[in-house]
């Protein structure tokens, strides 16, 4: 792999593109690089997901890191967020999370942590792919004594538990939700947690059997949940990914309430409670045009960042801040957690629920949500970058925003994991902003001889993707 780290750490295909080989590598490369900096010797927490592949690979890190001369602690199936809390709590020296969140079980890969509980920087994932990639021959291996143990950490799920439990006085009594835990992580964490603070909990796909992680359930899929909620008059649903990191929630009615209008709620609250610092919330390029229109409107001020946990992380740390996340449902708020915990953020909906003493959609009111269009353009790689020079393009994209005014906005840009070029309009008219995006797309498939692969739609009732809305180009 030319490539090793995306915006969202390791991924790819399991044993096929993130080999066991190239996981042994990264392990070793983490410990060398890790011994560079330190005197003593390196200790990594590891954990893990719940899909097929999981075990595998992990067990193919424990390996490379031991053969590097660490120590290994194995966490076992655990969030994302409790493998960067208990490395920070048991001061260790990185942690290390076998995972790929919302995606398919045949998908794999690696999130690293610093011993601070944060993803590691860019410059550390630039040393650690220039090991493995180019010069996998520099690390060394140790036998003898210095070989490296791995031991297990005990309690280690309860120990994150009793740590959330801590985080503040929370009393859901008469709460009835329904959790759906995507045969991910929170399987075997949500209902300990939820139930210990009195919520009547109503547990779905939360039998994970190495294969059926995400799949036609969590974030990516809420339709069965909807049905559920109004069957069993829930008073709101709380959806995870399998790693944990991302919360959605749907309302009593049954609509999807997202990352961006989960901040909208929980913004509004920590300002009655004067625990919003500067009145401010960290938000990404790619958040909702209404979001900016209700902060506007509530007197509470936007900084923007690129998308990205670690983006938004730096906006935040930088400010002081005290709330941050995107539309995705990947939510971080830093007086509790160095990293985006679904668990926690379910929690502090929960606490504005609870203390509103209204439905959830009477919370969520307070946001419009603006229909999207979203069209993922295919590249190649000799086109990166040559769009932005194109007048053609920047051209019509500037006379569409102009058509759209302060009723909404465009933004396009290249990703940063996959390669394609994302045109997104947003406001308030579905019919213009899909035409508009569809005219920007097709101009730049005419001048750069790319290919529109996808387009995505958001609707304004829930303000979310389903897969009717979803067309292959």
């Amino acid at each position: 792999m030319d490539r090793l780290f995306t915006p969202d750490g390791i991924v790819g295909t399991a044993i096929t593109d993130i080999t066991c080989e190239m996981v042994m590598n990264t392990g070793r490369a983490l410990v060398l690089a890790l011994s560079r900096k330190l005197q003593h010797r390196v200790t990594v927490f590891v954990g893990m997901d719940t899909r097929l592949s999981s075990g595998i690979l992990e067990s193919a890190l424990v390996a490379g890191i031991c053969s590097a001369g660490a120590d290994v602690v194995r966490l076992g199936e655990i969030p994302s967020a409790a493998v960067a809390y208990l490395t920070r709590s048991s001061k260790a020296d990185a942690g290390v999370m076998v995972t790929a969140s919302h995606r398919s079980y045949e998908i794999n890969g690696l999130k690293i942590f610093s011993g601070a509980g944060y993803k590691i920087s860019e410059d550390v994932e630039d040393e650690l792919e220039n090991t493995v990639c180019r010069h996998p021959e520099i690390i060394p291996l140790v036998s003898h004594e210095r070989v490296g143990k791995a031991i297990a950490y005990k309690n280690a799920e309860w120990d994150y538990i009793r740590h959330l439990l801590k985080t503040g006085r929370y009393d859901f009594t008469g709460i009835r939700a329904v959790i759906d835990c995507a045969n991910g992580c929170a399987s075997s964490t949500a209902e300990k947690l939820f139930s210990a603070l009195g919520v009547k909990c109503i547990m779905i796909n939360d039998k994970p059997d190495g294969i059926n992680i995400n799949s036609r359930c969590g974030v990516l899929n809420t339709t069965s949940m909807a049905k559920l909620i109004t069957e069993r008059r829930a008073d709101i649903g709380l959806v995870f990914d399998g790693d944990v990191g991302k919360c959605l929630a749907l309302d009593e009615k049954g609509d999807v309430i997202d990352g961006d209008q989960i901040m909208a709620v929980l913004s509004l609250h920590y300002k009655n409670e004067g625990k919003l610092k500067d009145d401010t919330v960290v938000i990404t390029d790619t958040s909702n045009f209404g979001f900016r229109h209700f902060a506007e409107a509530n007197e509470i001020e936007v900084i923007t960042s690129r998308p990205g946990e670690r983006c938004i992380n730096e906006k935040l740390l930088d400010g002081g801040y005290s709330l941050g996340g995107e539309q995705n449902g990947k939510v971080i708020i830093p007086e509790l957690s160095t990293t985006a915990d679904g668990l926690l953020t379910a929690m502090e909906l929960l606490d504005a629920l609870k203390k509103s003493g209204k439905k959830l959609s009477e919370l969520t009111v307070v946001m419009e949500k603006y229909p999207q269009v979203l069209i993922n353009v295919g590249i190649l790689p000799e086109y990166k970058e040559l769009w932005k020079n194109n007048h053609n393009i920047t051209d019509l994209i500037e006379r569409r925003q102009y058509g759209l005014g302060d009723d909404g906005r465009i933004f396009v840009r290249e990703s940063g994991d996959e390669p394609v070029i994302r045109v997104m309009v947003e406001g308030r008219s579905f019919e213009k902003i899909n035409r508009y995006a569809n005219e920007i797309s097709d101009m730049i498939k005419e001048e750069t001889g790319m290919m529109p692969v996808l387009r995505k739609s958001t609707d304004r009732r829930t303000g979310f993707e389903n897969s009717r809305q979803m067309e292959t180009v």
